[in-house]
C-alpha cells in the first residue's frame, strides 16, 4: 500500500498558502495505520533507547504504539499547563511566532537515551525544541522518526547531526 494515497491534503489550512497533510484519513484506514506503525517500529528497532519522546497530539498517536511494541517507556511533551508535576519549560521560535513545550523534570534522567517521534517534519522547530529539552535534562537523542517529511522545507537541515528517518516524503 502506498501510504501517501491515504493522507488527505487540505489546501490553505491553517492559513493561505499552506498545503496541510492530514493523517486522520490514514488513521481511519486499519491497514494503512498498521503499515505506518510497522514502518516506524522497524526504523526505531535499529536504535538503542529507553524512551519515546513525542509532542501532543499527533506525536502521541504514533509514539505510544512504538513504545508499547518495543517495550520502551513513553514520555509526553505537552503544551504549557497540561502536566501536573514540576516541568521543564522551553520556548522556541516558529516561522510565525513563539511557541512553548513542557516536559516533567523527572521524566528522563542523565544518561537516558530517547527517540523523538512525530507525525511530520517540516521546519524542524518542534523537534529541535524536544531535542534541546531532552539534552538539557541530560538525555542523549538516539534518532528522530517521522511519518511524513516535507523535503522542500529545511527540517532535516535544522536537525543536522542527528539521525533522521521518515516513512513518507513529499517533494513539493
Amino acid at each position: 500500500m502506498n501510504l501517501i494515497d491515504t493522507i488527505r491534503v487540505v489546501e490553505d489550512y491553517p492559513k493561505a498558502g499552506i498545503s496541510f497533510k492530514d493523517i486522520t484519513t490514514l488513521l481511519q484506514d486499519p491497514q494503512a495505520f498498521r503499515q505506518a506503525i510497522d514502518s516506524l517500529v522497524e526504523l526505531a528497532a535499529q536504535y538503542e533507547f529507553d524512551y519515546v519522546l513525542a509532542a501532543e497530539a499527533r506525536g502521541f498517536v504514533l509514539g505510544t504504539p512504538i513504545a508499547y511494541l518495543l517495550n520502551k517507556g513513553f514520555v509526553p511533551v505537552r503544551k504549557p499547563g497540561k502536566l501536573p508535576a514540576e516541568v521543564f519549560h522551553y520556548e522556541y521560535e516558529l516561522e510565525y511566532g513563539i511557541d512553548a513545550l513542557e516536559i516533567h523534570r523527572d521524566a528522563i534522567k542523565p544518561g537516558d537515551k530517547v527517540l523523538i517521534v512525530d507525525d511530520l517534519l517540516a521546519t524542524g522547530g518542534t523537534s529541535s525544541a524536544m531535542i534541546k529539552m531532552a539534552e538539557a535534562l541530560g538525555a542523549e537523542v538516539a534518532a528522530c522518526l517521522y511519518l511524513i517529511e516535507l523535503n522542500f522545507l529545511p527540517g532535516r537541515d535544522v536537525l543536522a547531526g542527528y539521525e533522521v528517518h521518515s516513512v513518507v516524503k513529499y517533494e513539493d
